[in-house]
């Protein structure tokens, strides 16, 4: 078999389902038969046209699968071993890998300049996950063994939206005993929900405007949900922390309100954590920002990759803290892939993530 099945990228509001040739393996690569991948927000960011790739590309960034072949320089795996890899999938060898930031990789050398993201490739600059196999780059540094015991629904989150929602909680300083509050309860912010509450937070506040997520924030750690078509959130959150603001605001959906209310509600000192992907520039009003003079923290995350960011989610998901596996609420082939887009993209029927199996 020299062909496969993959969801293209044609035009803005179009990904189709073609057929591809099955990418061929370097020294440094391994091809993944993929066994269950899913939908991104971003995924609809590209489809819409509001992020730009390549037409042609095979769009995803989330894969469980199984090692096919193998590069010839690859170590430590084996044909038939059952892995994921993370949604970026560094090479650890260009200046900003080596400087703390592998997300944002830019090139093995760093010689053609900055090149933001450059870290995220399946799906961006590479072929991606929605596929029958995807190529897995630099794979002696990505590629992360899937415990017998756990189910591809179970790690399907591991590759971005875990390792992007956690990294929203790490960045944002949480310490034990702090109160925290999360805008939007979608999946990235259901698993920085989960973050807060391993990180320490004692009080976590979910936002939202559909009450079975906030339901689902509950279940994930929060101790209070809003549902912000029933309630002022700004004053609220103020009311309940004596007027002393949140010591976290974590903003996990990309909009101007949103960010404006994560500031508004942020203590003198406090981090937000931004982890939403903006189609637009963002405002910051004067007010909330103090004018410059609140010794205010404002750091933006792109999900880490990497077999040990890999590992470590994995031990999560395996200790059972929390069930990552609830947030699977669909169920495609990927032959049907253009009808998952659909649902996804209008947010029909209480879906949250969807599976996508070839």
């Amino acid at each position: 078999m020299t062909m496969m099945k993959a969801a293209v990228f044609v035009e803005p509001g179009r990904i189709e389902l073609q057929d591809k040739p099955i990418p061929e393996v370097g020294p440094n690569d391994a091809l993944l038969r993929i066994t269950t991948t899913t939908i991104c927000g971003t995924d609809i960011h590209i489809l819409k046209g509001e992020y730009p790739v390549e037409r042609g590309l095979t769009i995803g960034h989330e894969p469980v699968g199984i090692i096919e072949k193998l590069g010839s320089n690859v170590k430590g795996y084996q044909e038939g071993q059952r892995v994921i890899a993370g949604a970026i999938c560094p090479s650890f060898t260009s200046y900003a890998c080596q400087d703390g930031a592998p997300s944002q990789d830019g090139g093995a050398c760093g010689c053609h300049g900055y090149k933001p993201m450059g870290g995220w490739r399946f799906g961006n600059t590479l072929d991606g996950t929605q596929a029958e196999y995807v190529l897995v780059p630099d794979a002696q540094a990505n590629l992360a063994p899937v415990p017998d015991a756990l189910s591809d629904e179970q790690v399907l989150m591991c590759p971005d939206i875990m390792s992007t929602g956690f990294a929203g909680a790490e960045r944002a300083n949480i310490k034990i005993g702090d109160i925290v509050v999360i805008f939007a309860q979608g999946p990235i912010g259901l698993c920085a929900t989960a973050g807060a509450k391993l990180r320490g937070a004692s009080c976590i506040i979910a936002v939202d405007g559909v009450d079975s997520r906030l339901e689902i924030a509950r279940q994930m750690g929060a101790d209070v949900t809003l549902n912000f078509k029933n309630v002022d959130v700004v004053d609220e959150i103020l009311k309940l922390t004596g007027g002393r603001g949140v010591d976290a605001a974590i903003e996990a959906l990309g909009t101007q309100l949103t960010f404006e209310q994560a500031l508004r509600v942020l203590k003198p000192g406090g981090t937000l954590s931004s982890l939403g992907v903006y189609s637009q520039d963002l405002s910051i009003p004067l007010g909330a920002f103090h004018a410059g003079l609140g010794d205010h923290i404002l750091v933006t995350s792109l999900c880490p990759g990497g077999k040990e960011r890999m590992r470590r989610l994995l031990n999560v998901v395996a200790s059972g803290r929390a069930d990552f596996g609830a947030l699977v609420t669909h169920h495609f082939a990927l032959d049907d892939i253009e009808a998952a887009y659909d649902l996804f993209g209008h947010q029909r029927d209480g879906v949250l993530k969807v599976a996508i199996k070839p």
